[in-house]
């Protein structure tokens, strides 16, 4: 238990009605996972108000209610703590609540469009094969040395980072790689945590449902490395046009990569085909498993986090040379029997699927062909679609739109949405399916 005072440190408070010393037992923005004693946060999401639920979480156990508005009835023997921005005050006190456990390891945060899971997972990668202990927070997973836990966001909500965090400080974890995603930053999931460095692959057309503006999606990315502060540092891809403008007002020391521009790192792909890649970093040769110029991209930025760091030259690009493909990133699947080769993705922007599929152009024979099998999710950013379907369908000799988690969502509706985008002179190109199964069967006999 935790005394309630201590967790509200650096909170902006407006008011307290009644007593700031009693305790805790913990911390919950679900009413429904409230126990005696329990600190209840009422928080106002996309589609419940947590106002709502304060009576329940009262009667539930509930013994501190943390508020933006105070409820009409208030109750005796229970404290109210009225807070300025409630979302800030929850990361807040759940850092608190578990010793700032960010500031007691090596907390790297990647943030972009593409390349943030096999960036962070290339991290986890090299970091562990120099034999430091290392924890992961990407898309779906969560690894704490050699235990792995699921996840259902890229980046958790702040009690679960926070509890995850104090888990990885009791394991001895050095160092931990962290998908940030543009949700988190807004919804200030990270706030107040300490990050050693900061890593900013691209910036492409995604999230727009949610951020309206291509601009306010580059200012929230921003506003993560605004938060740095002059102990740590910034790596930031500038081929992007964007990555000047990300680390224009940060405290942190900046370094630069590139591939096509002056940088810091910078890299030449020499030679590439569907085993790999050689190319140079800095100068020096090394050969990769990893397959396409985005790749290279990630690569790079891994390479630069370690160079910063201090790690060996010769050891390092040993190291980079053993690092494998991301699971469903270019991931490649053979069959000797039908002489064919598929590569699985799991792309969800108009950029990533154009990079892809030049790369794939750029690496089949003349007498290959691409066949792809591409959908969009519900419930999500619906101008993308037809910048998608428009791409798969330019780069494609065959593509099969498909339905990909349509949600509550008709999936005929989505697949005529992707399918508005063809230019008329690939019309003949496409076939559509609404069960995935069958697609894939579909393009496999082709």
């Amino acid at each position: 238990m935790k005394i309630l005072k201590d967790i509200l440190y650096k909170v902006n408070i407006d008011s307290v009605i009644g007593s700031t010393e009693i305790r805790i037992n913990k911390i919950e923005f679900n009413s429904l996972k409230i126990h005696k004693n329990d600190l209840f946060v009422a928080i106002s999401g996309n589609i419940l108000d947590g106002n709502q639920f304060i009576l329940q979480a009262i009667k539930k156990g509930a013994r501190v209610i943390l508020c933006e508005i105070l409820p009409d009835i208030i109750i005796k023997n229970i404290t109210y703590v009225k807070v300025k921005d409630i979302r800030e005050s929850l990361s807040l006190i759940c850092a608190n609540y578990y010793g700032n456990p960010s500031k007691k390891l090596n907390l790297v945060g990647i943030t972009g469009t593409n390349g943030k899971t096999t960036t962070a997972n290339l991290m986890f990668q090299l970091f562990g094969l120099f034999d430091f202990k290392v924890g992961l927070i990407s898309t779906n997973k969560i690894i704490i040395g050699n235990k792995k836990i699921e996840s259902e966001l890229t980046t958790p909500d702040p009690l679960t980072l926070n509890k995850v965090l104090f888990q990885m400080v009791e394991s001895n974890i050095q160092f931990c790689f962290m998908e940030v995603s543009s949700h988190s930053i807004q919804q200030k999931r990270i706030y107040g945590l300490h990050f050693k460095a900061g890593v900013f692959t691209n910036l492409s057309h995604d999230h727009l449902d949610y951020h309206k503006t291509f601009s306010e999606y580059r200012n929230v990315k921003k506003i993560f490395f605004d938060s740095l502060n002059d102990s740590s540092f910034a790596i930031v891809n500038t081929d992007d046009k964007n990555g000047n403008y990300i680390v224009q007002n940060s405290k942190a020391k900046v370094y630069r990569y590139a591939l096509k521009s002056k940088a810091d790192f910078s890299l030449k792909i020499f030679e590439k085909d569907f085993n790999g890649m050689k190319m140079s970093i800095n100068g020096s040769e090394i050969w990769t498993k990893l397959i396409g110029e985005f790749n290279a991209y990630n690569i790079l930025a891994t390479y630069s986090l370690a160079k910063i760091l201090g790690f060996s030259e010769d050891k390092l690009l040993n190291n980079i040379s053993a690092l494998n493909t991301v699971e469903g990133r270019f991931e490649k699947v053979i069959s000797n029997r039908e002489n064919k080769t598929g590569i699985v993705d799991y792309a969800h922007s108009p950029d990533s699927i154009k990079k892809i599929l030049q790369t794939l152009n750029e690496l089949k024979k003349n007498d290959e062909s691409i066949i792809t099998v591409i959908g969009c999710g519900g419930d999500r950013d619906i101008n993308k679609r037809p910048l998608m379907g428009g791409i798969a369908a330019s780069l494609s000799d065959k593509v099969v739109f498909t339905s990909d988690n349509p949600r509550f969502e008709d999936p005929k509706i989505i697949i005529e949405q992707i399918k508005s985008g063809v230019d008329k002179n690939d019309l003949h190109k496409v076939t559509s399916f609404i069960d995935r199964k069958k697609a894939i069967q579909v393009c496999l006999r082709n």
